[in-house]
């Protein structure tokens, strides 16, 4: 059974075979990937798994509340966040979901969908929502600091150059893609640091793994759409009438503001119709783990 597939435990996966990449579903499905659990062995870390799965730290993080990200506990079983509900788009270009710090490329004629974890922009500078497209690929690029990060730097002591050669000391690692968006300021690029994936890090450019960008690099396009949304829950009706939800921790805008978390009114009325108990509903919404939950089982159980 498909769903029961999609529920059920792999432990301790030595090696993670490849990035996330999936067809996309054709039965009306919008559930990609499966659950996987890892086994902690002595001296990993929660980063060290993060990178082993390519999945975002702070991700990592939510789906397994509670554990020491630097000392978790031997034989420890992670829940690792490999499943996902495909944002509520246009399956077109590169899709960013803040709330969750990931990107989707859903691959051109091919019904295929790619999912990298990123890092996004810190509180104060923020990552805007938007609808655009990428304006220039640059390879090997140079860095020039804004004014806001150049007084940054100036604060703690450090004078930043006009201009960051290309090499292992800019920040925008070995690709940059320019978004068209305002004066052309925010870009995907890399890093030179073994850290800040999957977390609220920059100066509001989408931040991605250095092997993610390489392989994404090469197959982007000028002109290719890109759309930056913030939806910090999402929900899955599947063809067998199962329902499930998935809620990130919503992002703290720079002026104090959060999306809202509670049932999508569509799901209060499904529910309602089939005098279904949001109880389920509301433990995920509060839980905010950032897994898909089932909430409603398949209609055939029900009967």
């Amino acid at each position: 059974m498909y769903r029961r597939t999609i529920l059920a435990a792999c432990l301790s996966f030595s090696q993670w075979i490849s990035a996330a990449t999936y067809a996309l579903p054709e039965d009306g499905s919008n559930l990609v990937g499966t659950i996987h659990y890892h086994s902690i062995v002595a001296g990993e870390t929660m980063s060290d798994i993060a990178k082993q799965y390519d999945v975002g730290f702070l991700s990592l993080m939510a789906a397994n509340k509670g554990v020491d990200p630097f000392l978790p506990p031997e034989d420890y079983v992670l829940t690792i966040p490999s499943q996902t509900i495909l944002p509520e788009v246009e399956y077109k270009g590169i899709v960013i979901n803040l709330a969750e710090l990931r990107l989707y490329y859903f691959e051109p004629d091919k019904d295929i969908v790619h999912i990298f974890p990123v890092g996004i922009g810190r509180i104060g500078q923020d990552t805007p929502e938007m609808t655009t497209k990428i304006s220039q690929l640059r390879k090997n690029p140079t860095w020039t600091p804004p004014a806001s990060i150049r007084k940054d730097y100036l604060e703690k002591g450090i004078e930043l150059p006009d201009v960051v050669p290309a090499g292992p000391e800019n920040p925008l690692g070995d690709y940059a893609m320019r978004l068209a968006y305002g004066t052309g300021s925010y870009l995907i690029h890399g890093t030179n640091k073994d850290f800040g994936i999957g977390l609220r890090v920059s100066a509001g450019c989408i931040r991605m793994d250095p092997k993610d960008i390489d392989w994404l690099f090469n197959e982007a396009k000028v002109g290719l759409q890109v759309r930056v949304i913030d939806e910090p829950i999402k929900v899955a009706l599947e063809p067998d009438r199962s329902v499930f939800i998935e809620a990130h921790e919503p992002l703290t805008r720079s002026d104090g503001t959060k999306k809202a978390m509670s049932i999508p009114q569509e799901l209060e009325w499904w529910l309602d119709e089939y005098g279904i108990s949001d109880r389920i509903a509301k433990a995920a919404v509060l839980a905010q783990n950032g897994v898909p939950v089932e909430v409603v089982p398949p209609m055939e159980a029900l009967e």
